[in-house]
Formats: structure tokens, sequence, C-alpha cells
């Protein structure tokens, strides 16, 4: 958080055999505007540098036998001392990890240096993960050839949120998931009509109350037609319930989802 007015800085600092692999993303849009603003130092380091042979091994075959190669610990080891990142947050890119949210995007928002290190082949050795690692997360239940995509991901759900990366700041206070656990509503934007389809009235009339009402019913059945589960953890009113009840109601009599369009709260 900001102290007197003083602008916060977020350290990150990514372990990946490639680096290159960055390079793009990392120099467009939001994260580099946070970059270039001084809200964001992002550094990248490749393990290769830190190795101790003239073939710059990072991997070698499991004990034990089985497919695929194991990062090696020493790599890892030698970089975090060279670089003097023990004391940063340290996060395992790792499909066994715990998933990514936005309230742990959040958390890791306020934290000042974090430690990213990316995974590869079958993984890295247990020991790293025993010495070197605070936080193991996966950013969703499928295996990617690398932890360097989730890296990405990791970065700019994280950046976003550090105060003053985006200029109102209100827009990601309205994220899906930001306060409570809703998806978030459509938005329309210039023309009024496209291709025929209008633009909801309800946002045209200048009745700011009317529009709140509006977002937080579509809020609602968004997260209802598609993420179920996510309404256990709203606090629901018992006109929202009600409405809810009636959604649920017209599904198991074989209602359509136009239903949904006339519920006003």
């Amino acid at each position: 958080s900001r102290s007197g007015g003083s602008l916060q800085l977020v350290k990150i600092d990514v372990l990946t055999i490639f680096p290159g692999f960055f390079d793009s993303p990392l120099s467009t849009s939001i994260v580099a505007r946070a970059s270039e603003a001084g809200h964001v130092t992002i550094d990248l380091h490749d393990l290769r540098s830190y190795t101790g042979d003239r073939h710059r091994t990072v991997d070698d075959a499991p004990f034990g036998g089985g497919g695929g190669m194991v990062l090696k610990p020493e790599p890892v080891a030698a970089a975090r001392r060279a670089l003097d990142l023990q004391r940063g947050h340290c996060i395992y890119l790792t499909a066994d990890g715990a998933p990514l949210d936005q309230d742990r995007c959040k958390r890791l928002s306020l934290k000042p240096h974090l430690v990213l290190l990316c995974g590869h082949y079958k993984g890295i050795d247990e020991r790293v993960r025993q010495f070197a690692v605070d936080e193991e997360i996966s950013i969703g239940d499928y295996v990617l050839t690398g932890g360097e995509p989730a890296a990405l991901v990791l970065i700019d759900a994280v950046v976003r949120l550090i105060p003053g990366v985006l200029g109102n700041f209100s827009s990601a206070q309205e994220d899906s998931f930001h306060e409570d656990a809703l998806l978030d509503c459509p938005w329309y934007t210039r023309p009024a009509e496209f291709e025929g389809l209008p633009v909801p009235e309800v946002l045209m009339n200048g009745n700011h109350e009317q529009v709140r009402n509006w977002r937080r019913v579509q809020s609602l059945r968004r997260t209802y037609e598609r993420r179920p589960e996510l309404l256990a953890r709203v606090e629901l009113d018992d006109d929202e319930r009600r409405m809810v009840d009636r959604w649920k109601q017209s599904e198991t009599t074989g209602g359509t989802t136009s239903a949904f369009e006339r519920d006003e709260l």
C-alpha cells in the first residue's frame, strides 16, 4: 500500500531456462507501462548462467528411473545466492500447486518482492521445493510444457492490482471476483445499436441506482449460468435468494434463459 503518498514498488525476479519467452509480453500493454512508471521492476534470470559445467546442464534423469528429465537443484541454489533472492517470496509454478485466484493475486500484489521459479520437463528436484519455495501455484487443472506461461499469467494478474497501475483503479475493483465470488456483468459502449443489437435501455436512462441493480442482477445471472458453485460464497439478500430460486425452478420446469432477462432487484 501507499505510505505518505509514496509510490508502491514491487520487485519480481523470474528464474527460467527460457528468458526470451518473456520478452514480447513484458514489453507491451499494462505491464510495460507499470514498469516504465516505476510501479514494478521485472528481471529475468537464465538458470543456465548458474550451472557449473561447460555444457550448462540444468537437468538430469530422475533417480528410480522413468521417462523425462528433472531440473537440478544446484542452479537454483546458485542463482538465489548470487542474486540475493533468499528474502523474496518464492513461488514455484507447477500443475500440482494451489489454484491461482483473485484473492491470492490481491495478497501477492502487496508483497514487495516476488521470485517466480519456472519448472520444466518433469518438474524440479523436490529438495528445491523444500529449501527455496514459499508457495506453489497452479493456473489450472492442465499441464503446460513449462512454468513460463503460468508465470506470465501471474505477473499480469498481480501487476494490474498494484495501486496506480490502472488509470482508473475502480475498474480493477469492479472485476470478476473482486469483493465476492461473482463473475463480472456485461459491459457496452457506443454505438447504441450494432447490427440490430441494442444496448439495454437501463444503461442509457441516467438512473444510477437502476444501473447498479441491473449490473448486480446480471452478475448473479452470469455466475449462476457459468459457475453456480461460486454462489455459495456470495452473501445474498432475500430478494436475490428468491431470484436464484426462481432460476432453479425455471430450469427444473424446462424454462429458458429468457426468464433471466426479466428479473430485476
